[in-house]
């Protein structure tokens, strides 16, 4: 079953310049498609016009009927003293209208039982279980807990939470609302590592259908089946994940660059043997004129083939400073907190010549601040660091400023930059900034323009310690392989901070992972460090399995057998309350009220019946 249907759509902004000029695509029930391509070419503007937020020129969209679709990017505007946590209630509006439904037929059939009353109560009862009212409020804490979404951030006004912490309510929003069409526009923008494998794993178990623009190529790999790249407003399709569609792009465009240049030979040989063909027939052949236009007609057609391009390789790289010595970074006994809450405590760190370490962690616990105390921009509790005489540091930090805001790019390099012209508009060139591109203010460009600009900027100068502090956060695909350009080639010490794990597997030799004030320093890449923590955890369930055991050594407590065989009374008869309790449940299947008396009574029981088993065992070992 088609669940979208695209075809021959058309989507213009400006007179005569089309966005979308042909777009023609479908995607079946519950398949999870990553739609590609270069910022600007109209991936946000498709899922806008899908969700109807704005029109289109030509062609026809469809939806499934009774299909209820989602879009993640699109923050609805609530109430100015909605909270949170209401807006996440929000998501279960029709199962609390269904509740305030059942407790009105509930009053009606104290003096009316009527068949249809009967009827519809039972109907709305079965859906109620079925789409999970009894458990609403378990569903919101297990999404909000899992998007990192902490209890005292639920009761703030959602007006007052930054873009990033929107961003994730309404994630979780959408998620609760149990959407069957979900359109996901950079999920991962503001999600640390462990609420973005959630989000994979939540998507990977997604019965419905999903749509997904992402930068994040290791989620691209992990939650699509197929990609759809959107390339001069049509769709181009691959179908697999994205490491095949890197492969499969180059595959076709080598094929394409074989035909052009098998064309163009053509057209050389095509040309000749015409001009020939027409030097014959004026020496009397006329009918060689014929065969000559015939020919000229197929070199007109083969010159419509435009030469296939590919994505410019970073010609430019960073100036190194050769380094000797044995120490880039020493830290010793290093502690910082703000107020109550303490960051990390004691930390020991050395960094030897050429180390590419990945700083990871989730938010909040501290990994800027860490590089910040390296950088000398905050000052530690207790401990200190210490760079070695010969290092010569570079940072890119995550919020970016210049030191005149109404410079251009090219000034900017200019004045700060000490280079000539040319050098100037070579670098900017190779980072994107081409033609009027330069001559933008910076305080005009965008988050992840101004990280470009500012690496740019950084790889003119002799350095051989590299911090960098969530590079890729702003960059799209292209820019974040143009970074990657660069840094392949770089052979000092890198120090970076990232969520990004294609980033962090391609570079990091060595992680750095910050947790409830500890770090953990692995020696190895990224997959090997993921390895690692799945044997680790491994251990620890074995070591818990195997502790009752252990126990069951200790000497027995005295008059056990009396106790025991107290407890076990005890055990039974609460389970005869349990048994009498859905008895008498099945008395009451309409009345709604009724059964949520009986449900918290055997709620009640089961804690009981727990502490019971568990003392029960405590006797037996």
């Amino acid at each position: 079953m088609i669940d979208i249907s695209v075809n021959e759509l058309v989507k213009a902004f400006e007179l005569g310049k089309n966005i979308l000029d042909g777009l023609s695509f479908s995607v079946n029930d519950g398949e999870r498609v990553g739609i590609l391509g270069h910022n600007g070419c109209g991936k946000t503007t498709l899922f806008r016009i899908l969700v109807g937020e704005i029109g289109y020129d030509e062609g026809q969209v469809a939806i499934a009927g009774g299909k209820r679709i989602g879009l993640i990017s699109q923050i609805p505007v609530f109430p100015e003293d909605w909270t949170a946590e209401d807006v996440l209630k929000s998501a279960q509006q029709r199962l609390e209208d269904m509740a305030r439904r059942m407790d009105e037929l509930t009053l009606q059939m104290e003096s009316d039982a009527s068949p249809a009353l009967l009827r519809e109560y039972d109907r709305l009862s079965e859906d109620f279980r079925r789409l999970g009212g009894y458990s609403m409020e378990l569903d919101r804490n297990r999404v909000a807990n899992g998007l990192q979404i902490p209890a005292a951030q639920r009761q703030q006004l959602f007006s007052s939470l930054s873009g990033g912490e929107k961003t994730r309510v309404n994630l979780a929003r959408l998620i609760l609302e149990d959407t069957d069409i979900l359109l996901l526009d950079e999920p991962t923008n503001h999600l640390d590592l462990r609420a973005t494998e959630w989000l994979e794993d939540y998507l990977l178990h997604f019965k419905g259908t999903v749509l997904a623009i992402s930068h994040d190529r290791y989620f691209l790999d992990r939650v699509v089946q197929r990609c759809i790249e959107i390339s001069d407003g049509k769709a181009e399709f691959y179908s697999g994940a994205y490491s095949f569609y890197v492969q499969e792009r180059q595959r076709r465009f080598e094929e394409k660059l074989k035909k052009y240049e098998k064309d163009q030979a053509k057209i050389e040989q095509l040309t000749r043997a015409a001009e020939q063909m027409h030097l014959w027939a004026f020496m009397g052949n006329d009918k060689l004129h014929k065969r000559a236009f015939s020919m000229e007609k197929r070199i007109e057609k083969l010159q419509r083939t435009e030469k296939p391009t590919e994505r410019k390789k970073l010609s430019v790289k960073f100036k190194e400073r050769e380094f000797s010595g044995d120490e880039v970074l020493v830290a010793e006994g290093l502690s910082k907190s703000f107020g109550e809450k303490q960051l990390f405590h004691d930390l020991d760190l050395l960094v030897t010549g050429g180390e590419r370490i990945a700083l990871i962690g989730d938010n909040g616990t501290g990994k800027s601040t860490l590089v910040k105390l390296i950088m000398g921009q905050e000052t530690p509790d207790t401990g200190y660091t210490y760079r070695g005489p010969a290092v010569r540091t570079a940072y890119l930090p995550q919020i970016i400023q210049f030191t005149v805001e109404s410079r251009s790019a090219l000034d900017t390099m200019l004045y700060d930059c000490r280079c000539t012209p040319q050098e100037a508009r070579d670098r900017l060139a190779a980072f994107g900034f081409r033609g009027e591109d330069v001559f933008t203010p910076v305080g005009a460009l965008s988050g992840g323009e101004k990280s470009r600009l500012r690496l740019c900027m950084l790889m003119g100068g002799d350095l051989n310690f590299l911090i960098l502090d969530e590079p890729t956060n702003h960059l799209d695909i292209a820019s974040r392989e143009w970074m990657e350009d660069a840094l392949s080639d770089y052979g000092e010490t890198l120090l970076f901070v990232s969520h990004d794990r294609y980033f962090i597997e391609k570079f990091a030799t060595r992680i750095w992972a910050l947790d409830n004030g500890e770090l953990t320093d692995f020696r190895g890449g990224y997959k090997e460090y993921c390895a690692w923590k799945q044997r680790q955890a491994v251990f620890a369930q074995a070591e818990k399995t195997a502790r009752p055991k252990e126990e069951k050594k200790k000497p027995r407590v005295p008059n056990a057998e009396k106790l025991i065989g107290k407890t076990e009374r005890e055990i039974e008869k609460l389970e005869a309350r349990m048994a009498d309790l859905d008895r008498e449940a099945q008395g009451f299947a309409s009345d709604y009220q009724k059964l949520m008396e009986l449900e918290e009574q055997k709620a009640g029981l089961e804690e009981q019946l727990m502490v019971l088993y568990e003392r029960l065992e405590e006797l037996n070992g």
